[in-house]
């Protein structure tokens, strides 16, 4: 154990790597943050590290301070003018460094100035373009679009969902662990039940063929695997959209059946855009951003469209009436009082 390798936190275990971005990966799975947030704090420390090392001169971050963060974000958004996303993105990776692994529960970790978040309206399609749109999208990914688009769910969510969340009896789907962690209980549009019974036929297919191949259970979240080493193996916590390919776990490295790769559905979301010939930059989330926008143009309650889509405050969903507003065009424009509409 080196002299950086100290327990940054009363309570939490004390790190057994000796390696910084080892020891980073550590504390962020104890932590139990996504592999997504893994990969991208990871990137940004190395980036850290590599930077302020660029003269030859290799720096360990317990010697660097205020300063050198300063200099990194600074260069972040003048040089490489990334977006106030990303900077806060890489600010918050650098914080969790210090305070989480290195211990430094510093001042001026909490005093560098965030860039503001810019609130932008949301590109939405009109739900003649939705329709255009699904139906050119088939197979599990057409059932995948539809359910995005039907429940409001982001695409990690629709990817995780497991056989045991869609009561078909009640009609409800249960989200777990969204964004935030939370859970939440969505709608199970009646128009896909048949679409979704015919997809976990096609996922029970897959399930089986593991099972009599003796393969490793579906990645069990939050250390259950552990705690119930044989449910991941379970039909019940099968994959709804498990993907027809076995990958390696990045984390443990065994071989082991997914969900389906997020690209797939990008990949065909894009093309059905171009061919229904639609110029709008519209991404998988804009389906998200299109449930929410349909729903209050039908007369649904703001809270209702919160609580569906998980926002912790409504003030997050209150974009969505500026998307109503514009969409609307509700005020005549003094133009329209002088020339003929053409």
């Amino acid at each position: 154990m080196n002299r950086y390798n100290k327990d940054p936190k009363v309570g939490a275990p004390a790190l057994q790597s000796t390696r910084l971005l080892d020891q980073l990966r550590e504390r962020i799975r104890y932590l139990h943050y996504s592999l997504q947030t893994e990969k991208a704090y990871v990137y940004w420390a190395r980036f850290f590290v590599r930077w302020h090392g660029r003269n030859g001169e290799m720096r360990h971050p317990r010697t660097m301070g205020q300063a050198e963060v300063e200099a990194f974000l600074t260069m972040l958004a003048a040089e490489r003018q990334v977006s106030p996303a990303t900077h806060r993105q890489a600010l918050n990776a650098i914080l969790f460094l210090y305070k989480e692994v290195l211990g430094q529960d510093l001042p001026w970790l909490q005093s560098i100035g965030r860039p503001p978040e810019r609130k932008r309206i949301p590109v939405v399609l009109t739900v003649t373009e939705v329709q255009s749109v699904l139906a050119l999208i088939e197979g599990a990914e057409g059932v995948l679009a539809r359910l995005l688009y039907g429940t409001g769910m982001r695409l990690a969510e629709g990817l995780n969902l497991r056989v045991k969340d869609l009561d078909f009896d009640r009609h409800a789907i249960v989200v777990r662990s969204g964004k935030g962690d939370k859970d939440r209980v969505v709608m199970l549009p009646h128009s896909l039940v048949r679409s979704l019974r015919d997809q976990l036929a096609k996922s029970r297919a897959l399930w089986s063929t593991d099972r009599a191949s003796q393969r490793s259970g579906v990645f069990m979240p939050h250390a259950l695997e552990a705690k119930y080493p044989r449910a991941g193996e379970s039909w019940a916590w099968h994959w709804v959209f498990p993907s027809d390919k076995l990958s390696i776990d990045p984390r443990t490295g065994v071989e082991r059946r997914h969900h389906l790769f997020d690209e797939r559905l990008g990949n065909r979301l894009k093309a059905a855009l171009m061919h229904s010939g639609i110029a709008k930059h519209a991404t998988v989330h804009t389906l998200r951003h299109s449930f929410a926008t349909h729903l209050l143009q039908a007369g649904t309650d703001i809270r209702t469209v919160q609580e569906l889509l998980g926002h912790s405050d409504v003030s997050t969903t209150m974009i969505y009436t500026h998307v109503l507003k514009v969409a609307a065009g509700g005020t005549t424009s003094p133009l329209d009082t002088l020339l003929p509409a053409h």
